[in-house]
């Protein structure tokens, strides 16, 4: 078992250090907020009492790990009296080998929890987590073989990068005393002149894999720096790396982006799907970023106060959203939705005015007749027209330009609703302009008085492309 000590660092500021029984190098964490922090070091590979294997037994090559959540449930318990908090509820959700999963709800949804209970740092109340065909609920952070990317980095500030990213690597190594002595004379001696060096197959194991993680993240000249002096996008990579170092059979990420600015954003959501694609490797993936959800993953999976809302390839989400939640979640801007009436010969009446409907809608609307149903219409399936009387007319209240389109926020004289509409960038409109809009006939989703959406003939979606299990 490992020794725990608490070591004041200064001020009030205090530090938790492990030794372990092993003689594995002694670990330094933050305490934080909530939660024990030895699970945050284990889960980086930290503890030793865990028998795992050694860098060089390919443990992870040619491996896929998919996910699995059966009828899964966590419940806070309430503070003084007060209700117990019900944060996920009876989840169902199958991960695939390979895949990039991204998880997004709103705040408090439950998606960062989810993540908890899959690295083992906290433990559901109910139900089961399989990783590969292994149940792992009650198994620790250690032997679950995640890795896990933290909204805050949480990197170890007193080591260099180049520890920083092998830290994981070496605490997975049962040694000796003798041999931890002796990796440690070699790390000591590598600034020395080659003739000097004390020589460590292991230390050499990790520096190849090290300078191999660095290289893919443009963190070479960085090694030997400490995070403080470091950027945020730096900071990002080398937590990035640590993950990568060492082969997880599941990537787990927590709003890794959220404290990068625009451009760094952009950069590394680019990277991080490349180095999935390149590694193959499963990845669960929070966000609450519309752009991030819609361009980096093969499904999305849609999370409402603890519940699985819909679960589809982005494309499905946005043409097919399963619900009112999903429709205007999914989005930027979202769905405009109108209540409308279904009248006689297959029409959909906004009032008193009729709005053109075309293809499978028709025969749909033609057993709904007299039903109060919610309309729903995608920013671009509206089109400014002439004045005729078969279009909409609105005035336009807010007008945003973004270069290479202008997004309208209209409101329609029938009904004083508000809409959104994406137009061409000329010409540009101004607020309290008059327009006339004309809907696409084929563009309406239709929900019923439970906003659940009205099946309706869906053409055929491409899946996402998931790497083949070897």
């Amino acid at each position: 078992m490992a020794a725990i000590a608490t070591v004041a660092a200064g001020g009030a500021t205090r530090w938790n250090v492990l030794f372990s029984a092993e003689c594995s190098d002694s670990v330094t964490a933050a305490p934080p907020a909530r939660g024990d922090p030895r699970l945050i070091d284990e889960l980086h590979g930290s503890v030793a009492w865990i028998q795992s294997t050694t860098l060089g037994s390919n443990r992870c090559s040619n491996r896929l790990s998919g996910v699995r959540f059966e009828a899964l449930s966590k419940t806070y318990p309430g503070r003084r009296g007060e209700t117990p908090v019900e944060v996920l509820r009876q989840l169902d959700l199958t991960i695939d080998d390979g895949e990039f999963l991204v998880l997004v709800g709103p705040s408090g949804c439950g998606k960062s929890t989810l993540l908890r209970l899959l690295a083992g740092l906290d433990r559901p109340t109910s139900g089961e987590i399989l990783i590969g065909d292994r149940p792992v609920s009650l198994v620790r952070p250690a032997q679950r073989d995640v890795a896990m990317v933290f909204q805050s980095y949480a990197l170890y500030p007193h080591l260099s990068v180049r520890d920083n990213l092998s830290f994981g690597l070496r605490r997975s190594q049962i040694r000796s005393p003798w041999q931890h002595l002796h990796d440690q004379c070699s790390r000591a001696t590598r600034g020395w002149p080659r003739a000097l060096r004390i020589r460590s197959n292991r230390e050499q194991q990790i520096a190849e894999q090290i300078q191999t993680v660095a290289k893919a993240l443009e963190l070479e000249p960085l090694l030997d720096r400490l995070p403080k002096e470091l950027s945020g996008g730096q900071k990002q990579r080398v937590a990035l790396g640590r993950a990568m170092a060492r082969k997880p059979a599941v990537f787990l990420m927590d709003e890794p982006l959220s404290n990068l600015d625009a451009k760094l954003r952009n950069s590394t959501r680019t990277r991080i799907v490349e180095l999935q694609r390149a590694l193959n490797t499963t990845t669960v993936y929070v966000t609450h970023d519309q752009v991030e959800a819609m361009t980096m993953g093969h499904r999305i999976a849609v999370l409402n106060q603890g519940t699985l809302q819909q679960l589809g390839t982005p494309m499905e989400l946005y043409n097919w959203p399963s619900n009112l939640f999903v429709a205007q979640f999914i989005g930027s801007p979202p769905m405009a939705l109108l209540p409308v009436c279904v009248g006689p010969n297959a029409t959909l009446m906004l009032g008193d005015r009729r709005l053109p409907t075309e293809g499978p809608l028709v025969e749909i609307l033609s057993n709904l007749e007299g039903r109060q149903l919610t309309a729903g219409l995608r920013p671009e399936g509206w089109r400014l027209a002439p004045a005729t009387n078969r279009n909409l007319t609105a005035e336009v209240s807010h007008c945003e330009v973004l270069g290479n389109e202008q997004v309208l926020t209209c409101r329609l004289l029938d009904g004083d609703h508000l809409i959104q509409v994406r137009t061409p960038p000329d010409p540009l409109y101004q607020p309290r302009q008059m327009v006339h809009l004309s809907p696409d006939p084929r563009g309406w989703r239709l929900f019923d008085e439970n906003g659940n959406a009205i099946a309706m003939t869906e053409p055929l979606i491409p899946g996402p492309q998931l790497p083949e299990t070897t």
